[in-house]
């Protein structure tokens, strides 16, 4: 491709470089199959469903969206939910599953139920009773259950029969979808499990009635009525949830348990089906085995931290053989432990990936935090992945799909065996030379950005660029994580990529630092950062210092300008958290605890009432259909500035939600932002 296309326009129409790349990848048990998906052509946008051989490398389009669909995509509102809840921005094929023997996969497009017999290549749509979410074939590969309208059903293949196995018995109940607090905070995205040999499921059972219900209006369109809303604000009761394992035939064994929050439940050939799950101060986590003929539990590990337990990715889970996995805190690592023994140290485990009787497959950091690496945990510890950068893998068999990013390369790079995946994803116009930095008493991991061709010795105003918070990494070893921070080096900036306390992969204490201290210390490492890398770059003009971020990062940037003018001298927030008392309830009580237990703390830690300490530029930007962070956020400090009289800019976004996927909005907030900084910082 030329450069003749700006690298916003780039960046926006290719979903930042996603559209065309595989992803979503999943292993037949003997090895022999990888099914992936990519778009069914290297000019299309839809997700397909394909197929690599691995003995002979041959790709296999199984599903092609233009054919299964003779029109544009109409998907239901609970999908376009879920969609937002999972940050998923493509389109045809997102998702899939498969039979355990890997000939059945099952898949909704626009809304509605197909079924690929993946021996054949035969793809078949099944009638349903509503638009279909979720729909997940059985191990078996005898059956589908799908979600429609708060209703789980199956559809028997052979027959084509559908029917409904758990119905709503209330508006306010959905049965087999996880509630929004699952989705948004605990990366729980599923509401129901397959018994592995097909003759029953674990369902949760959700009500909504306790939730308090906010309305999300479009101004723009006021004749639109607003959208109602379940938000479990901080502080305010979350929903009711529970389990119950239900037959095909729909009889209803409760499952005898109370918990706060549901974190997750494996249903395997291991063992009984293991339920985790959470008090509400997220201080207690508990596994627990449940018997599915009579809905009793028993109790298989306790654990307790004073400040809070982290939810893990992959685990707990069983191993074939029945030994229990689990992520533990062992001193200040995350360990990964299989039965009664710790099996690693030195490394801080990020997932589990896979589990064998033989071994362990763990994403993990051993020293350098900016690096995620793939290794096998069984009798030792064998580092699969041997390049420097960001590694994950899924196996089957003696098959290990190994995907890895680094900063000598764009995107992921997919190999399986001696054969790479093709990846049809732009070509970036610009490349990212990103300088990785440890900087200050803490050892901060940051990244500093020059313009392309800077001479030294030229002044340059500075851009920070941090997300900045607990649970997200931006200091990455990998060349896609700094793109967009290259272009506005590029446009005549220093800019400086910094984590500080709370981010990932440096273990217990460093996460724990920020508890009932937002405002303190995510600020301070950013200011420390900033003159640490001064100290090793002269051309750092520290007399024009800007501050830029889009959700904690949009926070953090206007806490900066609030809070610090002395260093920031503009900031602009993105979707900021203004008000922590309007944030949810699992993300916000994790750090600071519940505001009635803790209102001093919340107070703090917000913004409103620092309005009347703005002197700098600020700029705030907030997609007013926002259910994430709403708009109310951004219209309170801004009301709060007015009356202040402080001068601001406020940047609404029309039907934006907190991914801002449009487009043309994509592409014009990047040019707006840098000619508000260039203004600002003249």
């Amino acid at each position: 491709m030329g450069n003749d296309i700006s690298f916003p326009r780039q960046q926006a129409r290719s979903q930042r470089f996603t559209v065309g790349a595989p992803r979503t990848f999943a292993v037949s048990l003997d090895g022999s199959r990888v099914f992936f998906l990519r778009p069914a052509t290297a000019t299309s946008r839809a997700n397909g469903l394909w197929e690599l051989n691995t003995a002979t490398g041959t790709e296999r389009l199984l599903a092609d969206p233009a054919r299964l669909l003779s029109e544009q995509e109409d998907l239901p509102a609970e999908e376009k939910a879920r969609r937002e809840r999972t940050r998923e921005s493509g389109a045809g094929i997102v998702a899939y599953a498969l039979s355990n023997d890997a000939n059945t996969a099952s898949f909704a497009l626009s809304g509605r139920l197909f079924v690929a017999d993946l021996v054949s290549g035969d793809v078949r749509e099944l009638p349903t009773r509503g638009g279909v979410i979720d729909p997940r074939v059985d191990p078996t590969g005898q059956r589908v259950a799908y979600v429609t309208h708060g209703t789980l059903r199956v559809v028997d293949l052979a027959s084509g029969e559908d029917y409904a196995v758990a119905e709503p018995d209330g508006e306010d109940v959905t049965f087999g979808l996880a509630e929004f607090i699952a989705a948004e905070e605990m990366s729980r995205y599923r509401g129901y499990w397959w018994e592995p040999d097909g003759t029953r499921l674990l369902v949760a059972r959700v009500n909504n009635a306790p939730v308090r219900r906010w309305y999300i209006a479009d101004p723009a369109n006021p004749a639109t009525p607003a959208t109602e809303i379940a938000y479990p604000a901080a502080g305010t009761d979350n929903a009711t949830v529970s389990l119950h394992v239900v037959s095909l035939d729909s009889t209803f064994v409760p499952v005898l348990l109370e918990f706060d929050y549901l974190n997750d439940v494996h249903w395997s050939a291991g063992g009984a089906p293991l339920i985790t799950t959470q008090t509400r101060d997220q201080r207690t986590r508990t596994i627990h085995a449940l018997a599915p003929e009579t809905g009793a539990v028993t109790e298989l590990a306790v654990e307790t931290d004073p400040a809070w337990l982290e939810v893990t990715d992959g685990a707990p889970a069983w191993t074939p053989d029945g030994r229990l996995v689990r992520i533990v805190g062992s001193g200040d690592e995350y360990a990964l432990r299989v039965g009664d023994d710790v099996v690693t140290e030195g490394l801080q485990v990020r997932r589990v990936l896979d589990i064998t009787d033989d071994s362990v497959l763990i994403a993990a950091s051993a020293d350098d935090p900016t690096q995620v690496h793939v290794y096998s945990v069984g009798t030792t510890v064998e580092r699969l992945s041997t390049v420097d950068g960001v590694h994950t893998a899924i196996r089957g068999g003696d098959t290990v799909v190994l995907a890895s990013s680094s900063l000598d390369w764009y995107g992921s790079k997919v190999t399986v065996g001696g054969h790479e995946i093709e990846s049809w994803a732009e070509t970036p116009v610009i490349k990212a030379s990103p300088r990785m930095l440890t900087l200050g008493e803490r050892d901060l991991r940051a990244a500093l950005l020059l313009p392309t061709g800077h001479v030294p010795g030229t002044k340059l105003p500075v851009l920070l660029d941090p997300y900045g918070g607990p649970h997200a990494q931006r200091v990455l070893t990998a060349q896609n994580a700094f793109l967009a921070s290259q272009w506005l080096a590029d446009q005549g900036f220093a800019v400086l990529v910094a984590d500080g306390r709370g981010t990932p992969g440096r273990g217990l204490a460093w996460e724990r630092a920020i508890a009932y201290d937002f405002a303190g210390a995510t600020l301070e490492d950013q200011v420390d950062a900033l003159h640490a890398a001064a100290a090793v770059e002269p051309d750092l003009d520290l007399t024009r210092v800007a501050i830029r971020g889009w959700s904690y990062g949009g926070y953090l940037s206007a806490l900066a300008v609030l809070r610090r003018p002395d260093v920031f001298h503009a900031g602009i927030a993105g979707a900021p958290v203004t008000d922590w008392r309007l944030y949810d309830t699992h993300y916000t009580e994790r750090y600071l605890g519940h505001p009635d237990d803790k209102p001093e703390v919340y107070d703090t830690n917000s913004l409103i009432a620092d309005a009347d300490k703005l002197s700098r530029p600020l700029m705030i930007i907030h997609g007013l259909a926002d259910d994430n962070v709403v708009a109310a956020h951004t219209l309170r400090l801004s009301n709060a500035l007015l009356a202040a009289g402080r001068p601001h800019t406020v940047l609404p976004l029309s039907g934006v939600t907190h991914m801002t996927p449009q487009e043309q909005v994509a592409e014009n907030l990047l040019l707006l932002q840098v000619d508000f900084l260039k203004q600002s910082l003249a």
